[in-house]
């Protein structure tokens, strides 16, 4: 499956830059939930880093801080410590790609239309009714310049094991 990164700029509109507001809606239009269900969406932050390191590179349908390269745990689960194990499946747009190998390959590593590699990300969590995650959204912001990209589009958590 291809993974081709669109991104939305706001230079070729005429329009300001976008801010972490407009990842957020991004991610919370992303995520689809089941009737009854909710969505969660933030910006994230590193924790082991402390507050406000919030740039992130991202590789193979992961984030990792700029700061200490810990993973958000995008792919795996960690990002939400009260929730199972997971691993992601794609629904209508295919997830990046995870390229074979110990090295990542350039097209692994998504860069804005400007060329910059170091992001603000927003994460969005589909839950159901008693809070299960079913599904995850993840959005790009480019700090520099404010062009957005929906990274992993609603993909479908499923659990994996303990």
């Amino acid at each position: 499956m291809d993974h081709e990164a669109v991104w939305t700029t706001y230079a070729a509109v005429g329009k300001p830059s976008a801010g972490p507001e407009d990842v957020l809606r991004m991610v919370r239009g992303g995520a689809r939930t089941e009737p009854g269900g909710r969505v969660e969406a933030l910006v994230a932050e590193c924790v082991l880093c402390g507050g406000g390191a919030d740039e992130f590179e991202a590789a193979k349908g992961e984030c990792f801080c700029v700061g200490c390269c810990i993973p958000l745990g995008i792919k795996d689960g960690e990002m939400r410590p009260d929730a199972y194990p997971w691993t992601l499946e794609p629904t209508e747009t295919p997830l990046p790609p995870a390229s074979p190998g110990p090295g990542f390959e350039r097209s692994d590593l998504p860069r804005c239309p400007a060329g910059h590699d170091v992001f603000q990300v927003a994460v969005a969590l589909a839950l159901t009714r008693d809070g299960a995650v079913r599904g995850i959204s993840v959005g790009l912001r480019c700090p520099e310049d404010g062009a957005l990209c929906l990274y992993v589009d609603n993909a479908r958590v499923v659990p994996g094991a303990s």
